[in-house]
């Protein structure tokens, strides 16, 4: 009798099996480690309206994408960011994945279609101070301009030129935010 119910569990494991499909394989849009190149990335701040605040883009010895600097509200700043200009197929993939150690800060994360729309589109995100992930559905970035939310849909494209991370929290502050890898999921 015990033969007849580990078979019949067997048989049904086998047959939930081949039901389950499995995961969608994430793509990599960016990987940092030792050899990347960053020459793709570039950092923005607000001295493009007068502002002083101060920000860098570099690799570190661990292999992470560092963005660092200070935030300053003087002249009426407040705001620097870090951009990435490459162009992206979407495909099938429904969110974006940051695996990242923030400093317990909010950012911004915002893409753009194309790098030359005035539009981007954007969501805000917290981090912990400690390594973890971060998942942004694509149909959750709102478009936005200059800070204001414009009237348009929200995201529903099929490719980006530009993904782009800004600290600008109306406020004196420094910070640091450490990447590790950015995917379409």
């Amino acid at each position: 009798m015990k033969i007849k119910h580990i078979g019949i569990i067997a048989a049904l494991s086998l047959s939930i099996s081949s039901f389950t499909t499995p995961n969608q394989e994430n793509k990599t849009i960016f990987e940092f480690n030792e050899s990347a190149s960053i020459s793709e990335w570039s950092t923005l701040n607000d001295g493009v309206m007068g502002g002083v605040s101060e920000s860098t883009f570099k690799i570190n010895e661990e292999g992470n994408g560092v963005f660092k600097g200070q935030v300053s509200t003087e002249n009426n700043g407040g705001f620097a960011s870090v951009r990435y200009s490459s162009s992206v197929s979407i495909g099938d993939s429904k969110s974006i994945q940051i695996r990242l150690k923030g400093d317990g800060k909010d950012y911004q994360f915002r893409i753009k279609k194309k790098s030359s729309d005035f539009e981007s589109y954007i969501t805000s995100f917290s981090t912990s101070g400690k390594w973890q992930i971060i998942e942004i559905k694509l149909s959750d970035l709102y478009p936005s301009f200059r800070g204001r939310k414009i009237d348009k849909p929200n995201f529903n494209e099929t490719e980006f030129e530009e993904i782009s991370i800004l600290i600008a929290n109306k406020k004196n502050e420094s910070f640091k935010l450490v990447l590790d890898k950015i995917e379409l999921n």
